[in-house]
This record gives C-alpha cells, structure tokens and sequence, in this order.
C-alpha cells in the first residue's frame, strides 16, 4: 500500500500568523510588498534560498521602532510541516552552513527559521541595519485535524556575527505589540556570546573569508584588465570606506548608486570619492590625514579608463559591485580580525614585489600578532607602536587586548567609552614606509574601529623623531610596548628596527618576531648595544611552517624588558614552540588550512605564562621544551639556545639499539634473506616440486571472505601504548599495528577466532587473532578459513595478484580478484597448503637454530665480565668526541635507478640491499643489481633527509640509494667489531635522533653530523673498546632469551607437523 502523501499547512500557518498581526494593529507586508527601498534592494541583491541571483521574499515583514525610535526589521517565514521549524548544527547553532563553510541551502530553504535568518543576514550584508529579528514559524495537523504550530525567534546582528541567537520561547507574535515591544528588545540587550562561542565564531567566520578573499581574487583581479598593481589594492580600500556607512550620518554608498555615467563630477570614481569624503569628515581625522587618504585614492578612482561606460557599466562598478558582494558582509559586521591583512595576504602578490620583498612584507598570522601583543604585556594602559606596521595586524591585535583588558576592568560605561576612545586615538602609533601598504594599514584599523589616526606613512628608520604623527605632533608618543614582524632583508634580519625603538623607550616591554639568524650571529653588534639597555627575557623558537605558503625561514620570538641593561646572570627563558599545536597546510582548496591538532590554544597560553612566571607554570610542555639558562651580553650570538642534551648512552638506549639490530637479523633470516637466491633455489627444490605437482583451481576471494562494516573509525590520536587492543593502519610495518585502543570494534571469540585486515594504501594484508580496531583506509575481512598457515598461503596469493597502484586505493580492484589455490578431488586442499607452510617454516627456523649457534647466542647465560659489564655502566669515566675526527663518509656510485623501479624483496639479479632515509628495516626496503654498484659491509649508515635520523649498523652487503649515507671508522688500522660499531651507533643517536628533527625541521647531512660531539667509554685515556664488546655481548644474550625459546618451540613443533623425527 502507498504511503500517505502528507499536506502541507503552511496556507493555515500563514492565515493563523497575519491574522495575530492584524489584531495587534501591526503595519506588516507580506510577501510581494515593498518594506522600505533599502531593505527590498537588501533582498533583491542578496542569493536567494535555493543559490540563485536574488529574489528573497519573507512571507511578512515588519519594520517596528522602539522607544528610543530605534529600527528593527522583522523578517517572518512560514513553512507547512511538523519537523520544518529549525535545523542546528552540531555547535547548536543555525545549520545554514555546509562543512566547507559554504552556504547550505537545502537547508536554508526547507526550514523557517534557517530561511529566516537568511534573509535577515541579507540585511546585515546590505542595509545600515545592524539587528534585525527572524521569526520562523510552522505547524501541522493532528490526528484530531486541529492546526498545532511552533515559532522560533532569533535574532540576527552585528554582535553575533550574523549566526543567529535565540531570544526566548513563544507561542504567539504578541512579543510584538506595541506595548510589549520596549520589553522585548530589553530582552534582546541583554542577549551576550561567552568568549569561547566569541573565539568559535571568529574560527569559522576566518574560515569564510578565507574563501571569499581567494573568489574575489578569481572574480576580479584575474579577469579585469588595464589595472595598475597598486589601483587593485586603492580600489579594494575605497569600495570598503565608501560602503561602511555612519548611523544617522553618514549612509553606506550603494551599488544602485553608481550609473556609469560620463558626465564630469559625476562619474561613478566622483560618487564613491564624495562618500569618503563624508566618511572622513565624520571620522574627525587629522585634516593632513584625510587628505592624504583622498589625494591617493583619487589617482585611482579619477582615471578616464575606470570610467569609462562599456554596455552601459564602467569598470569601476563592475569592480565594486564585486567586492561588496563578497566582502561586505564580514566587513561590516565588525569582525574583530586583522580582516585587511588577509586581503593584503591575497593581495601583495599582485603589488609587483621582488622575492626579498615579498619576504620582507609576509602577513604575520593574527593568532601571532594577539600572542606578541601578550608577551609585550598590552594591557588597557599601554602605549603601543610598530616600527614596520604592514598592514597593522600587530596594532589590531594590540588594541583588541587593549580593549578586552579595559572591558573587564571598568564597569562605568561612561569610562569605558571614553577610555576606547583614548585607547583608539592616542595609544597606538605605526610606520609603514610603503604607500600601497599603508593605505591597507589605515583600511584595517578604520574597520577594526578606527585606530588609524597615528598611522604614519614614514621611514621609522630615518623620518621618525617619535613625536605623534597628527593632534600632538611636538609630543612624544610614550612608548611602553614594542611588538615588531620586521623585514628580513634590512639590516642585523631588521634588529635596527628594534634598537631604534627601544633606544627611544624608557620602560615596558617587547616582543618581536624575527628570522632565527638574528639570534645566532648576523645581528651581533646590534645585539650587544640592545642589552646595554634592554634585558633579554625569553628566547621563542616557533614552528619552522608559521608563514605556510609564504616564506619557510625558521624564526624566533625575542621578549625584552625596556630600560635595564642585560647582566650575565640574569634568567632568560629558551622555549621550544616547534610544536604549537597547529597543524598547517598550503593547499589552496583546503577547507581549512589551520587545524588545532595539539591542544593549540592551551600551549599558547601556557606559552605567556612560562614568559612571565617561570617554570612553576609548566603542564603542557615538556622539560626538554623548557629551559632556563643565561646569555653573554658581549656575546651577541647566543640567543638560541635549546636545553642541554645528555649525550651519555643508558643500559636503555643500548638494550633498544641492540634489541632493535637483532629483531633485523632474524627478520632477514626468516625471509630469507640471508643466503644468496642460488642457495635459496638449491633448498627449496623439493617444495618447488611439490607445486609442480599439484592441482590448482580458481577462486574468488569473496567467496573465501566477507567483508565487515566499519562503524567507529579510530584516529591515531585515541591510542595509546597503554591500551590493551591493537589498532591496525594501512601500513605495512609492524604487522600493520600502529598502537592500542581500549575499545576494540571488533571481537575475536570462539565464533570468529581470526580476521583478516587490508591495508588499502599498500595492499598490505595482516592476521588478527585479538580483538582489535582500525584506523583509516583499513579494511576488515572475516575469513571462512581459520587454520592460520592456510590463511598465509591464500592471502599471500592473493596479494601477488593485486597491482601496484602507488599510493592510490587498491580495494576496487583486490575485490574482485580471482586467485589460483591447490586442490584436492574439485575442492581447496588445505592439508596441502598448512603441510607446505609448516615445512618452509621449518626451513627457517632450522636457519635461525644455526645462526644462534654459530654467534654463540644460543647460550643466553651471562658471564661474570659481562654481569660486571652491566653493573658499572652507570661508573664509566666517558669523554667527548667529535664525530668527523673518528669517522669518514664513503664515496659510492650514484645509481641509476629511483626507489620506486626496484623491488622491494629480492628478485633476479635484484639482491643487493639498498639504503634510502627510510628508518624501517634499517632503511633498507629496495633491492637492486650488484653489478655496478659500491657494496658496503660492517659500518653505519645515517638518513640525510627524512623525519627520522636514526644511526644504523649495518652487518650485511648493501650499498646507498639515496638520501642517505655509510660511515666507518677513520683509522683503517684498527678493526672495529660489530659489536663496536653497535655500541658507536647509539652513541651517535644521542646527537641525531631526536624529536627536535623532523621533515620540516632537518638534521642535516654529513657536514652538519660531523661536527657534533659524542660521548665513548675511556679507560687511562683512551678509547674503551674492550668494554664496548663485552657490554654489547651482554645486552645482546639478554635481548635474545626469548628468541631462543621461540626457536627452540618452534623446532619441536615443525618437527612433528613434517615427520622429521
């Protein structure tokens, strides 16, 4: 039987509402009528619910004043069904965005109060209104026929950023009668945002923008010709101030303005230059000021080509028709963000830069600026400056702590107006040499509020006597705080900016942000002079991608306190912040390209505190983040420090070298790999002759397995070494285990003893026998198959059918696979596989029986030298070494092959291992040709580029690939053991493989290694080497013990599986 079509009552919602609005005497319009112009044009212009150009129609709209004849649009929309009211998101906010902060207009146009909103934000985004009410209402009928209905009310304003705040339950419209209005709107004032839904809307709304700046970029400035480099950015600055507009003073300039006319005075450039003149006027700025931001912009908006009417349109209009559209609505809701630095980060790549310059005017990232404005100590009384302002994103967020501290601290609103305005006219002062910068410096500050007033287009380093720029011009402006983002290419990396600026302060503090290169010596006398009156206090080492995208030099945040020279004894604060947290990338299509993957927010705040108070403030950080030690102000090069490594070996690093060197060569043993592939052909005859002889068949994989439903997908953040559960991922290391997980997904019991995991990535297959979960790009099959020597035959089958995609999705293809199995009177043989597997293991284990026998490890007992080795570690007298004075790098042949053309088992002529910066399998994963290559045997091997830079000894044949280089011991006299080199190895992982190290941070090759310094045993005097050999042989029976037993199990039970008795 058909399911009941359900009737819409949106005609009876709508007859029950309007009916309310009459009774109350309420002047509303429905749907066709006109409210005022402003708002019609507002409705008409904005996209409409379903994505189109314009066409918004509530289906009542009001325009109610209060008692202070303040103006509140009142946009109402009606839909016809039970669930139609509201759809929130999972912040229990208004749904009418999609997760890539685009407009969702399913939703926007399915339910009332979404469509509502919509519409209301249309009015932020076009009209001087800046509150304005949505009223979503809808109903439907019960089983009895009565009309049920619900209403929503929001309200939309400047204040919440256009998202929309609940304002309280209603049953009725009566909240808008004229009598109940002025309580209403009290109930509205008193409407406020916590600073955590403050701090996620600035998020989001960062994220819009974002996208918005790079679509305005496609929409104008790749198709519109005959631009100048600095007309694009003028342009950008006078379509915004033209459309701010002042309440009751000023009106915004509309597009419906502007006519292309060709008529002198009254061009469309004449139009938008009379609105900022206006604009000015009103701001009550320095008249030398206005005229500046006139004179400069007229250039631009006067010129005859702009004016020019194609079609009945000038470029002009076109242009600001454009920006309004994608712009205006974050711009005139008062966003709290350095708004004009992202568009200057859009923009100064069309300022026709050189790459020096480009560098030298890099966005410093707002969450940057806010945390320099911290470590300066801004507070609602300070007197801040930059001497190379950009485009003013550090004096924005400069003056947003300045205003936050003086919120919190005066409750008189009398004061604190008057204090704002103080703080915006008189506390904040910039240099900005370039004069398409500048304008975009004046831009941000007028939008941020209006601190543009001490703006000054000047050089801070030549033209500045730090007087006031404009008002109290035969004043000096009282500097109490110094942040600074300088360019790199002046001199000292810009350290003369910060020894002009605080030379003229005589108290306060700074922060600056600077390549590291200043700290380590190519700011060395500007750094002596600077501490003969300033104090250093904490040395910041930042995260090496901070200018993703932009610039990839690794800097330094340098705090000072103003006004007291440097003493030698004085504590300053050398902070690690590699890992603030964030993760960033620069892909122009990310939906974000600024994750907080790291407790991001906490460590920058804890980042200020350990500045001002010490070590009694670290939690998050890590002592080797956190250091406290002290500089030599004659010095001058030694402000980048990092804490003290201990480079003395502990019985733990060596049982993991050791640990780690053994597993190696009882993995090269069980695969094999140990014997040369003719010795390899000679024992495996008789198993060879076993295939030949046997009768195969074709399968499906299917039918072998079944897939399962994943449910809860685990990221590597939920695992934990302490856990009890694997966790799979799709590599193939380790089994492809990547941790533990306390609540596995799926459960291996008596039913389902064993699943089978694929890992999509690299056609990686792995046997689980514990219950288990998995990560992304995982898939999980459970087998028909439970005898486990079974499973490795199919699976092992299975894989080599399955082509090498790269680094591409294999499961669409390995799905449908059909793949070969032995079989028996028409069905799978499996006593023939689980025989066949059992012997080769035999085989194996035979040779790892007689690997122990012959390194003397199958006697895993210690000897008294040994057990004495093991004790006086902690004792041992060491001395320091420098690497390259005991090693040397070996030349080798380069290659002729790329890691990805050879295997990666042995193959043919393929058997000579090769060295990449892998630090799996000791970083041999390829196999290549002997022929023509340089072998190498018993020395260690280091990656020269990889995330990892962990020393290997490698016992075995191998030569280098790439990206990786071999060393041995320089005296060709002395014959170093293996058990030497192990011991050296770890000892040269005390200086190399640490987490400081990294793809975005690198260690470096053999120049940079050879000059480090490593700690050997002595004994009178010299080199330890007797004690090296008998600590490693002790370590080395006490990681073997188990590996001992395994094979002596092993031997026992092969034996009985193939009859060898």
């Amino acid at each position: 039987m058909a399911k009941a079509t359900i009737q819409s009552v949106e005609p009876n919602i709508a007859d029950l509402a309007n009916g309310w609005l009459k009774a109350y005497g309420l002047d509303y319009k429905l749907e066709q009528e006109s409210l005022n112009t402003e708002i019609d044009q507002a409705l008409n212009d904005y996209a409409s619910k379903n994505g189109g150009a314009g066409g918004n129609r509530p289906d009542a709209k009001l325009l109610l004043r209060d008692k202070n004849l303040v103006s509140y649009p009142v946009l109402i929309e009606y839909k016809g069904y039970k669930d139609k009211l509201i759809k929130l998101d999972d912040d229990e906010k208004i749904a009418n965005k999609t997760a890539k902060n685009l407009p969702d207009y399913k939703n926007i146009n399915s339910y009332a109060v979404n469509g509502a909103v919509h519409y209301a934000n249309a009015l932020l985004h076009y009209t001087s209104y800046t509150d304005i009410i949505a009223v979503g209402m809808t109903g439907y009928k019960d089983e009895y026929g009565k009309l049920q209905h619900s209403i929503g009310v929001y309200l939309v304003s400047k204040s919440n950023f256009g998202i929309g705040q609940k304002i309280d339950d209603y049953t009725d419209f009566s909240f808008l009668k004229k009598e109940n209005f002025d309580e209403f709107i009290e109930k509205v004032k008193r409407l406020s945002l916590s600073q955590e839904e403050i701090d996620k809307l600035k998020e989001r709304r960062e994220h819009e923008i974002d996208a918005s700046l790079v679509k305005l970029n496609n929409d104008i400035y790749q198709s519109e010709k005959g631009l100048g480099e600095n007309d694009r950015v003028y342009l950008v600055a006078a379509s915004i101030i033209a459309t701010l507009g002042i309440p009751n003073k000023v009106s915004a300039l509309e597009k419906s303005e502007l006519k292309s006319s060709t008529e002198e005075g009254n061009r469309d450039g004449d139009i938008i230059l009379r609105k900022i003149k206006a604009f000015l006027n009103e701001k009550r700025l320095p008249q030398e000021k206005k005229d500046l931001i006139v004179r400069t912009l007229a250039n631009t908006l006067t010129t005859d080509n702009i004016n020019k009417s194609e079609n009945g349109e000038s470029q002009l209009k076109r242009v600001f028709t454009k920006i309004v559209d994608d712009l205006g609505i974050y711009y005139k809701i008062g966003l709290t963000t350095d708004f004009t630095g992202k568009l200057f980060n859009e923009m100064y790549n069309w300022l026709g830069f050189s790459q020096d310059k480009l560098n030298d005017v890099v966005l410093t990232p707002f969450y940057i600026s806010t945390l320099l404005a911290k470590l300066a100590r801004v507070d609602k009384d300070s007197y801040v400056w930059d001497f190379a302002t950009g485009s003013a994103g550090l004096l924005v967020a400069s003056m947003n702590e300045m205003l936050i501290d003086a919120k919190s601290k005066i409750k008189s609103p009398e004061e604190l107006a008057a204090k704002s305005a103080a703080i915006k006219a008189n506390q904040l002062l910039g240099l900005e040499i370039l004069p398409s910068v500048y304008m975009l410096a004046i831009l941000n500050m007028i939008l941020m509020g209006d601190g543009s007033s001490n703006i000054l287009n000047k050089d801070s380093l030549k033209d500045f006597d730090g007087n006031y720029g404009f008002g109290y011009t035969d004043k000096k402006f009282p500097a109490t705080a110094f942040v600074l983002n300088p360019p790199y290419s002046a001199a000292g990396n810009g350290m003369i900016f910060v020894e002009k600026a605080l030379s003229m302060m005589s108290k306060g503090y700074a922060a600056i942000i600077i390549q590291n290169s200043a700290g380590s010596g190519s700011a060395i006398e500007y750094n002596k002079r600077i501490l003969q009156h300033n104090t250093l206090l904490a040395s910041i080492k930042m995260p090496i991608d901070l200018f993703v995208g932009k610039s990839s030099v690794q800097t330094y945040i340098y705090v000072f306190r103003v006004g007291e020279s440097h003493k030698k004894d004085d504590t300053v604060k050398f902070i690690d912040f590699s890992n603030d947290g964030y993760t960033r990338t620069a892909r122009k299509k990310a939906n974000c390209n600024l994750k907080d993957t790291g407790k991001a927010k906490e460590r920058y705040a804890e980042l200020v505190d350990l500045v001002r108070f010490g070590k009694s403030k670290l939690n998050i950080f890590t002592e080797k983040e956190y250091y406290e030690g002290h500089i030599n102000p004659e010095n001058g090069a030694d402000w980048n420090q990092t804490a003290p490594i201990d480079t003395k070996p502990t019985l733990d690093d060596f049982k993991k070298t050791v640990s780690d060197y053994l597993a190696w060569e009882v993995s090269c043993l069980l695969k094999g790999q140990s014997t040369t592939e003719d010795d390899r052909l000679g024992k495996d005859a008789s198993l060879n002759a076993k295939l030949q002889s046997v009768k195969w068949g074709e399968y499906k994989t299917s039918e072998l397995f079944k897939l399962q439903k994943i449910t809860k997908m685990l990221s590597k953040d939920d695992l934990s070494d302490t856990f009890d559960f694997p966790a799979y991922s799709s590599e193939s290391t380790n089994n492809g285990i990547i941790g533990y997980t306390d609540f596995p997904e799926f459960i291996c019991n008596d039913e389902h003893p064993i699943f089978v995991t694929f890992g999509d990535h690299t056609r990686s297959f792995n046997i689980a026998t514990k219950s288990f979960s998995v990560l992304d790009n995982v898939k999980v099959l459970l087998p028909s198959v439970h005898n486990i020597r079974c499973l490795l035959w199919i699976i092992t089958a299975w894989q080599k059918q399955i082509p090498n995609l790269g680094y591409a999705r294999h499961w669409k293809i390995a799905k449908d696979i059909i793949i070969e199995l032995p079989t028996k009177n028409g069905k799978i043989d499996f006593e023939f596989m689980e025989d066949f597997v059992a012997e080769l293991e035999a085989r194996r284990v035979a040779e790892l029986e007689a690997y122990l026998s012959v390194t003397g490890l199958k006697d895993y007992t210690l000897t008294k030298e040994e057990q004495k080795a093991l004790d006086s570690l902690e004792s041992l007298n060491w001395r320091k070494y420098n690497v390259g004075s005991l090693f040397e790098r070996i030349k080798t042949k380069k290659l002729p092959y790329k890691a990805k053309e050879l295997p990666k088992a042995p193959i043919g002529d393929c058997t000579l291992p090769c060295l990449t910066s892998s630090f799996n399998n000791q970083g041999l994963n390829y196999f290549a040709p002997t022929k023509g290559a340089t072998v190498l045997k018993n020395m260690i091997s280091i990656p020269s580029n990889s995330d990892v830079y962990r020393a290997y000894y490698q016992s075995r044949d191998f030569t280098v690939l790439s990206d990786a280089y071999a060393i041995r011991w320089k005296d060709t006299n002395a014959d170093i053991t293996g058990k030497q080199y192990l011991f050296m190895v770890q000892c040269i992982n005390k200086v190399t493989d640490l987490p400081i190290y990294s793809y975005k941070n690198k260690l470096g090759g053999w120049n940079v290694v050879k000059n480090k310094f490593i700690m050997l045993p002595v004994k009178d005097g010299e080199i330890d080497f007797a004690y090296m050999d008998v600590l490693i042989s002790a370590i080395q029976k006490h990681a073997i013990k188990d590996v001992v037993l395994y094979a002596d199990r092993k031997i026992k039970e092969t034996k009985k599986l193939v009859g060898d008795k």
